[in-house]
């Protein structure tokens, strides 16, 4: 599960977890439109990021944030494609844990992977995917950070 688009650094990352093993990936996206617009402003402001905490009401919202998310899971794919790996996505539009589920049980998915941003208030009261995702999908969830593509994505593993 992504926010937006993946980093070189973080295709590299996800990409070598496992070694030299042939991977394949199903992405999906939720428009960050979708997201609470409230706590993306006070994680922005937990980051020291005040500009962007104003500017999170001018994210697009509804419909018009799906077509960003779109090019963005397009790019995604496409990146990780690139790398020799097996990758399709989808948007999603509601309900992403449920989403998450049937598609774990429908490819028997081994583990599941959520790259995004911090989230320190839904973090804190284990509201974000990964927290939620490890209650509802029944194999190991590992958690990672994106970041720039000179950073290098950190995680934090899970069960």
């Amino acid at each position: 599960m992504i926010e937006k688009p993946l980093t070189p650094a973080d295709v590299e990352f996800v990409t070598t977890l496992h070694g030299d093993d042939r991977i394949s990936f199903v992405v999906l996206m939720q428009p960050r439109g979708k997201q609470d617009v409230l706590l993306r402003a006070i994680d922005d402001v937990a980051l020291g990021e005040f500009d962007d905490a104003v500017r999170e009401g001018e994210e697009p919202g509804g419909a018009r944030a799906e077509a960003p998310a779109e090019l963005a899971l397009a790019h995604t794919v496409e990146a990780l494609r690139a790398t020799g790996a097996e990758a399709v996505g989808q948007v999603v539009e509601d309900h992403p844990l449920d989403l998450l589920r049937s598609v774990v049980e429908e490819t028997a998915a081994d583990e599941v992977i959520v790259l995004t941003t911090p989230h320190f208030v839904e973090e804190f009261f284990h509201r974000d995917w990964a927290s939620r995702a490890r209650h509802k999908v029944g194999v190991p969830v590992l958690k990672l950070f994106s970041h720039a593509a000179d950073d290098q994505p950190q995680g934090t593993a899970g069960g």
